[in-house]
This record gives structure tokens, C-alpha cells and sequence, in this order.
């Protein structure tokens, strides 16, 4: 056995390092660089799809972009559970319970097949009748339904997947879960096309394609995961001797979890309503929206980065009864965070209209965008800020007060006073944008706030 009850395989040295020991920022950013690495790698999926989706029609498009939202709220609730995981694992190898974080992670799986059994339910009865909810013509249902069926049938693929690299990062292995990451995302890029288009000797699949793509590649993902885990090739090697199972653990993983998937379930429900919000203001509005929200997606993409690296410290080391360098390590994370922040925000003010154009050159979209833009950087200052204390919090377990964060800031705050300033002032459609910025400005006092109290260093999982 290794350092702290791990194994050591000799073949890679950073399995035996001890995150609760050493230099906080070199932590964080061994931790943090693979992270941002493997979410930038996560969020092409639904990028891929659309790009050769693209290129069947509109009704496709429309279709596979609607199930999307859904499939969304699926892997949101997915997460959840992912960071419950996590968090309790996190405990258990920061006190060097190797057995302690086997057995949670045995759990956590077999709870898993049980959730994507619902799941795969309701893609097979539900889609349909979920889609024509939404008010949409005939032909984009069908194409609708077609692709969120197999997502959702597929979502074991995706579940044991997320799980199996949680497990990893959680025990401190960030690079394996990236190298994984890359293989299969490649393999997705590679697929794709041949099954949307039919190229070679590939039927022509068109949207079900897209999804069956998406499927095979998170399994792929997922078989290298579960043969890594269990063969020893990352920090905490699983067995299946002895399993049994544990009501207890996974009352524990729903209780930690349920709180999680609602944050965020509640904030892809609140992207779903601003989208609503610009509606009457025609296409143009929605376009620059759309854009702008894909600019905020780049700055979190790095801040959840930075944000599961510090979970797993601040996890780690409370597990190891250091609570204040828990708390440093948050802090760390969160700094690292505003400084990339900050950069952003003086490019975009900079070149609002460079940016915009990379989207699109119509120049009322550019002059509309541009000036979203600037709106934006005001939030964009504190919301990577937020999103790194947001997982500080829920990596130490405490994973209700982020939800009722998120619940505050979006709907009492954020929600009402888009709508109030974009239909009863003179701001119109940037009443909207204003009052997404005015949202993201009060979640960051609560969770600096919540954060500084330090009530999350007291939460027993």
C-alpha cells in the first residue's frame, strides 16, 4: 500500500501524492488544468450534434435543439448525483479510508442503474407527449422524439461514465479522466457524420444518428472508465468482493444529491425562461442572447474547472480533519478564478464587436450584441467567482445552500426583474440582460458570504 492506504502501481507517481499536504496552489493547479481540459471536452457533445444535424433542415435542428433542453435537465439531475459522489469519496480518501471510498463508490453505481431505468422509462413513453407540450409543429416532434428516446435509453452510458470519472477526480486523478475525455470526444467527432449523413457504408440515420453517436461514445468512455477503476490504473482501485447493499450510503448519496441535480435543473429551467423573456423581441434579440449566453459558457467552463479542483481539496482535506486549509484552498481556487475573470471581461470590453462578429457580421446583430456584451461584463466580473465557490461548498457535501442560492438569485431576483425591466421601463430588451447581471451580482455576496461563515466546514456526510 501507498501513502495513505493507496496503492502504489509505479506507474504514476502522482498517484502517491497527498493533496492534504504541500503547496495549496500547486494543488490547485495540478488539479484545476486537466478539469478545465475535460469540461471543455464535455460540452462539445451537444455542439457536434447540432453541426451535422445542421445539414439535414430545419425541423431537425429545432428538434434535436428542443430535446436537448431535456436531455440538459436529464444529466443535470446525473451531476447531482456525480457530486454527491464525489463529495463523500472526497471524505474517505482525504482520511486514507481507501475501503470507506470502494465501498461509496459501489453504491453509488448500483443506485445509478436504478435512476437511468427511470430514465430510459421515460424516453420510451414520454417523449412525444413532452415535446408536443412545447407547442411544436409535427415534423420537429418526431425528429424530436427520435433523438431524445435513444439519449435517454442510452443514459446508463452516460451516468456510469460521469461516475466513474467523478470517482477518479475525487480521489485526486484529474489527468486519467482527460485522457479518457479525449479518446472517446475524438471517437464522437470521428463517428458522427458517417451515422447522421450515411457516408461509406453507413445507413442514413439523420437525428437518431446524432444520438446513437453520442451513445456509443459515451460508452466507450464509460467501459475505459470502469476497466481503469478496476484494474487498478488510477488512485483508488474498485472490487466487487464482499459487495452488498448499503441503504445507509445510498440514502446518504441521494440526500447530499438531490439538492445538487435541483441547482441544477433550476438553472437550465431559468436559461429556458430568459430565452421565453426575448421571444417578443424577435429573432434578432434571441440571437444576440444566444450568443451572449455562449460567452458565459466559456468563462464557467474554466470556473467549474477550477471549482471541482477545490472540491476535491476542500473534500480531501476536511476528510483529513484540516478545516482551515480547506478553507484556504477554496479561497485559492476562487482567486485563481477572478484572475482569468478579469482578463476575460477587459478583452470583452475591449473588442465587443470583434467577438460578436465571430458569431455573426450582420451588423444590427454585431451593434445589438456588442452592447449585451458590455452589459455582461459586469456580471462576468463575479460570476466565475461564484460558480468556484459554489463547488467549494457542495465538494464539502453542503450541497443545500448552493441550491437555495441559485433558487433566490434566479427566481426572486434575476427572473422578476428581467421581466418588470424589460416590459415597464425604458430599457426594453436590455432590461433583460440587466436583470440577468443584477442576479449574478446578489448570488455572488451570498456566496462569499455563505463562504466566509465557514458553516460547510461543520457538514458531516
Amino acid at each position: 500500500m501507498g501513502k495513505k492506504g493507496f496503492h502504489s502501481s509505479g506507474r504514476n507517481a502522482a498517484f502517491d501524492k497527498d493533496y492534504t499536504k504541500g503547496s495549496i496552489i500547486g494543488n490547485v493547479l495540478m488539479l484545476s488544468w486537466p478539469m478545465i481540459i475535460n469540461q471543455s471536452l464535455n460540452m462539445l457533445g451537444p455542439t457536434i450534434d447540432m453541426i451535422w444535424v445542421g445539414k439535414i433542415g430545419a425541423a431537425s435542428i429545432a428538434g434535436v435543439g428542443v430535446s436537448g433542453i431535456a436531455v440538459m435537465m436529464a444529466n443535470s439531475a446525473m451531476m447531482g448525483l456525480s457530486m454527491s459522489l464525489r463529495a463523500i469519496i472526497a471524505r474517505f480518501v482525504g482520511a486514507g479510508d481507501v475501503v470507506g471510498a470502494n465501498h461509496v463508490a459501489r453504491q453509488g453505481f448500483f443506485f445509478s442503474i436504478g435512476f437511468c431505468i427511470c430514465i430510459g422509462l421515460i424516453g420510451v413513453f414520454l417523449a412525444e407527449p413532452m415535446l408536443i407540450a412545447f407547442g411544436l409543429e409535427p415534423d420537429v416532434v418526431v425528429e424530436g422524439a427520435a433523438y431524445l428516446r435513444i439519449m435517454f435509453m442510452g443514459s446508463i452510458t452516460m451516468s456510469f461514465r460521469m461516475m466513474g470519472e467523478g470517482i477518479m477526480q475525487s480521489s485526486g486523478d484529474a489527468l486519467t479522466p482527460m485522457r479518457i475525455a479525449i479518446f472517446f470526444r475524438l471517437f464522437h467527432v470521428a463517428l458522427c457524420p458517417f451515422l447522421v449523413l450515411g457516408w461509406w457504408v453507413f445507413p442514413y440515420m439523420g437525428v437518431r444518428g446524432a444520438a446513437l453517436a453520442n451513445i456509443i461514445s459515451q460508452g466507450l468512455g464509460m467501459a475505459i472508465g470502469m476497466w481503469v477503476l478496476f484494474s487498478g490504473r488510477s488512485r483508488v482501485r474498485l472490487t466487487l468482493s464482499g459487495f452488498r447493499v448499503d441503504m445507509n450510503i445510498i440514502w446518504r448519496i441521494i440526500k447530499i444529491g438531490i439538492p445538487a441535480s435541483l441547482q441544477g435543473m433550476g438553472r437550465n429551467l431559468g436559461n429556458l425562461v430568459l430565452m421565453l423573456l426575448m421571444v417578443p423581441f424577435g429573432t434578432l434579440g434571441i440571437a444576440a442572447h444566444t450568443i451572449i449566453h455562449r460567452v458565459d459558457g466559456l468563462l464557467v467552463m474554466v470556473s467549474i474547472g477550477f471549482g471541482n479542483s477545490a472540491g476535491v481539496l476542500v473534500g480531501q482535506n476536511l476528510g483529513a480533519q484540516q478545516p482551515e486549509r480547506a478553507e484556504k484552498s477554496g479561497w485559492m481556487a476562487a482567486n485563481l478564478t477572478e484572475v482569468y475573470a478579469v482578463i476575460c471581461v477587459a478583452v470583452l470590453l475591449l473588442w465587443p464587436e470583434e467577438i460578436i462578429s465571430i458569431f455573426n457580421t450582420d451588423p444590427a446583430l454585431v451593434e445589438l450584441g456588442s452592447s449585451f456584451l458590455r452589459i455582461a461584463a459586469t456580471g462576468l466580473i463575479v460570476l466565475g467567482f461564484s460558480v468556484t465557490l459554489s463547488h467549494c461548498i457542495s465538494g464539502a457535501g453542503d450541497t443545500l445552500p448552493p441550491m437555495l442560492i441559485i433558487m433566490i438569485s434566479l427566481w426572486v431576483i434575476q427572473m422578476p426583474l428581467a421581466f418588470l425591466l424589460s416590459r415597464f421601463t425604458d430599457l426594453g430588451i436590455y432590461g433583460v440582460r440587466w436583470g440577468v447581471v443584477i442576479g449574478q451580482l446578489v448570488a455572488a455576496v451570498m456566496y462569499t458570504t455563505y463562504f466566509k461563515l465557514g458553516r460547510w466546514k461543520r457538514k458531516k456526510v
